[in-house]
């Protein structure tokens, strides 16, 4: 091998190795650099690399990462970044960067200026990042977004869980001048934000949006009707308005009037009640829908006309009196239901919760009726063990699928002799559960006897007669 084709090949790879380098600085800018040793570590079997603290001092152990599909960078303070301008990217290095395998990246534990996000979303564009997390960051400062009018991003999930910033409200010219990627975003989630309002002017941009998840913020129910106004989100499908400040039932159907791609809303673990009586009418789209938690003591109406699915579990339900023709799901798990004879108004049920209620018998004249039911847990219930309700349940066993909870979390409340007991050891033969059944037939065969003996006895009495007048002639 001649010297020259080695120092050819040698500055081929220093080459190669420098623009890595500079892909990666360039990446790091936003990523979390700070002072002092920082190391990665790589998981080459699942493409995942996780960085600490990491610094410019440290770069060797960050090329590590470049192969990897899903990179996390925790903790750094990038302020002392904000004042720093990014020329526009070399070719050498946008190729490099267009060539990582990088699909998702992970931002945790970071105080980030606004000035220099806006900076460093350039760099995406050149990449195939599909997924951003930013998780417990601090957001500081306002930043001018012109720059990125009309830019096209790869991400299509964008995710923000207990992070702090400015207000969303008054941030709407920066929403605008995103427009162009922002339209194109599937999926937004920000979780644990103290979120209080989403402006009308922010969910106009975006419209290409199917799911959005708000939960555990601040919204009350007066902020919800600004949120989905007309021609925001009209493409959204999935809503999770879970574990927010809202009260009213009535208010949020009136708010959500106009979403009408709505297919899934989770409203759990606010505290619903049902207010005036109104005419509101749920999107015609919406098939699942998650009351959980709610503290319902009754079930608020209207309830979406076409469901398949509705959750009610974790509630004071005593019962259920609606019909839904459509409905396959049902969960009621946690509440205080005594029987099931709603069933019969959801004939197409598939799936039916009921663990941890006060259902003493699982009728099976009443389930085995819908044809469509595969799925039945009803785990931890004072269960009746006398014969009719221990054979139901253990009948329905040879039916549907009862659930992890079978035989173990089905144990008999009464009567007291079989207090403690197992359903499915409780014995529900003829002979010890129906003794009518067995008494009935013995006494009609002796009463078949007694009949055929007295027709018989009757009979020879009279032959025996017969014979004697015969006699008493003859003499």
């Amino acid at each position: 091998m001649s010297s020259s084709y080695v120092g050819r090949g040698s500055r081929d790879y220093l080459e190669a190795g420098l623009i890595a380098m500079n892909a990666a600085i360039l990446l790091l800018l936003g990523l979390g650099l700070v002072e002092g040793e920082g190391r990665c570590f790589f998981n080459r079997t699942e493409e995942h690399c996780v960085c600490h603290s990491l610094s410019q001092e440290s770069l060797s152990s960050i090329i590590q990462c470049l192969p990897a599909s899903v990179v996390e960078f925790w903790g750094g303070d990038l302020e002392r970044y904000a004042a720093l301008t990014i020329s526009d990217l070399q070719p050498s290095v946008i190729d490099m960067l267009e060539t990582l395998n990088i699909r998702k990246l992970v931002f945790g534990d970071l105080l980030v200026p606004e000035v220099l996000l806006a900076q460093v979303l350039k760099f995406f564009s050149y990449t195939q990042v599909q997924e951003l997390v930013f998780e417990s960051c601090n957001f500081v400062g306002r930043s001018n977004w012109t720059e990125m009018a009309g830019q096209n991003l790869p991400i299509l999930n964008l995710r923000f869980h207990n992070v702090t910033s400015a207000p969303l409200t008054g941030h709407e010219q920066g929403f605008s001048s995103l427009s162009g990627w922002l339209e194109t975003l599937q999926e937004l989630a920000v979780t644990s934000s103290h979120v209080t309002a989403l402006p009308c002017a922010i969910g106009r941009v975006f419209r290409g949006l199917r799911s959005l998840d708000v939960a555990q913020n601040s919204l009350r129910d007066e902020s919800l009707m600004p949120a989905f106004c007309e021609g925001a989100f009209p493409q959204l499908q999935l809503l999770s308005l879970q574990r927010n400040n809202l009260t009213s039932y009535h208010s949020v159907c009136e708010s959500l009037q106009l979403l009408h791609e709505l297919q899934h809303l989770d409203l759990s673990e606010n505290k619903l009640i049902a207010g005036l009586a109104s005419s509101c009418q749920w999107p015609m789209s919406l098939r699942v829908f998650n009351l959980s938690g709610t503290g319902l003591d009754e079930v608020l109406t209207p309830l979406p006309p076409n469901l398949e699915v509705l959750d009610m579990s974790c509630n004071h339900l005593r019962t259920l009196d609606i019909s839904l023709a459509s409905l396959k799901m049902l969960f009621l798990s946690q509440n205080m239901l005594r029987d099931v004879s709603f069933v019969r108004n959801f004939p197409r049920l598939e799936i039916l919760h009921l663990d941890y209620n006060l259902i003493p018998e699982l009728p099976w004249d009443e389930l085995r009726i819908l044809g469509h039911l595969r799925d039945v847990t009803a785990a931890g219930n004072p269960y009746n063990c006398s014969c009719s309700g221990a054979a139901g349940i253990q009948m329905l066993a040879g039916m549907v699928h009862l659930g992890p909870g079978w035989p173990r979390d089905y144990v008999c409340h009464s009567p007291p002799r079989y207090q403690g007991v197992l359903v499915k050891d409780v014995p529900v033969s003829v002979l010890q559960c129906n003794s009518a059944a067995v008494i009935t037939p013995i006494c009609v065969i002796l009463a078949l006897l007694c009949v055929a003996g007295a027709v018989y006895l009757a009979q020879s009495r009279s032959g025996l007669f017969q014979a004697c007048r015969r006699a008493v002639k003859g003499s």
